[in-house]
């Protein structure tokens, strides 16, 4: 099972110099909430966004991670 650290850490890998905060919701290391505040959302729609965000973990939303919810937002905040 994923920890929340192993996703934060593809997270930044993916998405260089974002801020990202992820918490496991249940312990079980399958259902988690990821924050991430990212440059390269500026202009993006909020699910295309997301879809950056669940595209990094690719099918392992839904199998060994059974949950994600993500809040995504660029540093200057939601324009």
């Amino acid at each position: 099972m994923p920890t929340a650290e192993e996703l934060k850490a593809r997270i930044e890998q993916a998405l260089p110099g974002a801020r990202v905060v992820v918490e496991d919701l249940t312990g079980g290391g399958d259902h988690f909430r990821a924050e991430v505040v990212s440059e390269r959302f500026d202009g993006l729609s909020r699910i295309d966004q997301h879809k950056l965000v669940y595209d990094i973990f690719g099918d392992e939303i839904g199998g060994p991670i059974h949950a994600l919810s993500i809040k995504t937002s660029t540093p200057g905040g939601d324009r």
